[in-house]
């Protein structure tokens, strides 16, 4: 491979690597700040899944190599379908534990289906003050 080609491959994975890095870290700082449970689930599985796709892509562009892409492309695979169900796992448990909602939280989809069919919960929804 002639320098050139290598230097730009170089570049690719540098970028991907820093978008990789910022996506994670925003989704770190999101999980910290963020008022609930349900918006810090949000926030960890929408920026680990940017992150990890950044990270990977930079291996890939570095490496370069027809098995360390179908391995990247394998865990990526992976991810987009275990990450959305872990989360939506989460949420479900913070539901049905009964966690608090932000305050500013404008629509409950779950309470309104409870109302629409009139079934109870387990405990109401508490929000935050």
């Amino acid at each position: 491979m002639n320098p050139t080609m290598q230097t730009i491959q170089d570049l690719f994975a540098v970028v991907f690597l820093i978008a990789g890095v910022f996506f994670t870290f925003i989704g770190a700082v999101g999980v910290y700040r963020m008022p609930d449970v349900y918006h810090r689930i949000h926030s960890a599985s929408k920026c680990s899944t940017l992150g990890m796709i950044g990270l990977l892509l930079a291996v890939v562009f570095h490496v370069a190599s027809v098995g360390i892409i179908a391995k990247a492309t394998m865990v990526l695979v992976f991810a987009f379908v275990a990450l959305p169900v872990g989360s939506h796992m989460l949420a479900w448990a913070g539901l049905r534990t009964g966690s608090r909602q932000w305050r500013h939280t404008l629509v409950d989809e779950h309470a309104e289906d409870r109302v629409k069919t009139d079934q109870p919960s387990q405990k109401p929804p508490a929000t935050l003050e």
